[in-house]
């Protein structure tokens, strides 16, 4: 019982401590030209084929965007359906960089 618990613990741990995953579900045309640095392009019509390839775990951290939030939205309702815990419709493209450059600019300033 005891290993069995440790193991547990231990399992459960990884998921904490794991990166979050960004996921582009625009086509990969719109990808190519612009994405969020480290992001993976898996189009909101095949998420829920293709995302065990990314992760199994479902209280892995999940950022979504697209060109709108729109797609991103239906991504992320697909994810639900298959147990994903932890998904966030972080908007359009351009919504992320803006939050990016405001985080950034924080990081920034804390650092002065």
């Amino acid at each position: 019982m005891k290993k069995i618990l440790t193991l547990l613990i231990m399992l459960c741990s990884f998921s904490v401590f794991a990166e979050p995953v960004w996921i582009d579900v625009r086509t990969a045309e719109e990808f190519s030209t612009g994405h969020v640095e480290g992001a993976i392009n898996i189009p909101f019509d095949v998420i829920a084929n293709d995302i065990g390839a990314i992760t199994q775990d479902k209280n892995t951290e999940i950022n979504l965007y697209c060109r709108s939030g729109g797609r991103a939205g239906k991504a992320l309702r697909t994810l639900e359906e298959l147990g994903y815990t932890q998904v966030t419709n972080e908007g359009g493209y351009n919504d992320v960089l803006v939050k990016m450059n405001k985080s950034d600019t924080k990081s920034e300033s804390n650092n002065q």
